[in-house]
């Protein structure tokens, strides 16, 4: 076993950057020599440093306190520091759970999706209250819809995932409608759980006349007219603008035929 190592050979077995080895060495956690041509030379007393910081820090231990612990190695602090990282422990388990439990949740959202359901046929129901996080932006082409995903998940920082959530969604643009236009929306949202206490838009409890549908968005055109006809037909009348829920879209699927997509309409009574 060699007594000195150059910066190189530390680098590539505890793979620290030569960047991060230069940065302990200016905050004084390490001390290496120099040789005849002024390289650092790494000696095995460094060993011991290299092995406890690579440790502590893939934990998440600052450097600082590193620093602290390596100037002040007693088999107390060394007890204290093993709790501390017990507790750091204790908490990324607790974070993996979580984790997993969403994971499950996301797997159970695309099961569901692909359960039996009758595909575009109308129904009438109640849909209570809904949380959500809404980004308010013209788009009126699909490539455009996944950019502001992005920028909605980022606003918000990241409080929602993309891969089998089916609880992405976008308002129509009533005044496209109106036009002819079909795929033009004014904003997309996100629906969030009941406990959810950061939200910036409610969509109202009511009754809802909802569709299901596989295949192709540019195909939606059919299934609002449909719709509108049911209106008509039960004496109702929309009370706000026709949604879109994507339970299974591009992110999930390559495949066209297996996208799936819910559009929902809040409606009343028509009043006498």
């Amino acid at each position: 076993m060699k007594d000195y190592y150059k910066i190189g050979e530390i680098s590539k077995i505890y793979g620290f950057g030569r960047d991060s080895l230069m940065y302990y060495e200016e905050i004084g956690i390490l001390s290496p020599e120099r040789d005849t041509n002024g390289y650092r030379m790494y000696s095995i007393q460094d060993l011991y440093k290299l092995n406890l910081i690579k440790e502590l820090r893939s934990i998440g231990f600052s450097m600082k306190k590193i620093k602290e612990y390596l100037e002040n190695r007693t088999l107390q602090t060394t007890e204290n520091i093993l709790r501390e990282e017990l507790k750091l422990t204790e908490k990324k388990i607790e974070e993996m759970q979580k984790q997993r439990a969403n994971i499950i949740h996301r797997i159970n959202a695309i099961e569901e999706a692909k359960s039996d359901v009758e595909y575009e046929k109308i129904v009438l129901k109640y849909i209570p209250r809904r949380k959500a996080i809404e980004l308010n932006i013209n788009i009126k082409r699909d490539a455009e819809f996944d950019f502001c995903v992005q920028k909605l998940q980022s606003e918000y920082e990241g409080r929602f995932d993309i891969l089998g959530n089916n609880n992405i969604g976008s308002f129509f643009s009533e005044d496209a409608l109106k036009n002819g236009k079909n795929n033009v929306f004014k904003s997309i949202f996100c629906l969030l759980d009941d406990d959810e206490e950061v939200y910036n838009v409610t969509l109202e409890e009511g009754e809802y006349i909802t569709m299901e549908y596989k295949g192709d968005y540019r195909k939606n055109h059919i299934y609002l007219e449909r719709m509108k006809k049911y209106i008509d037909k039960n004496n109702l009348e929309a009370v706000g603008g026709p949604l879109e829920i994507y339970k299974i879209d591009i992110h999930e699927t390559g495949v066209f035929d297996e996208f799936i997509t819910e559009i929902q309409i809040p409606v009343r009574k028509k009043q006498k």
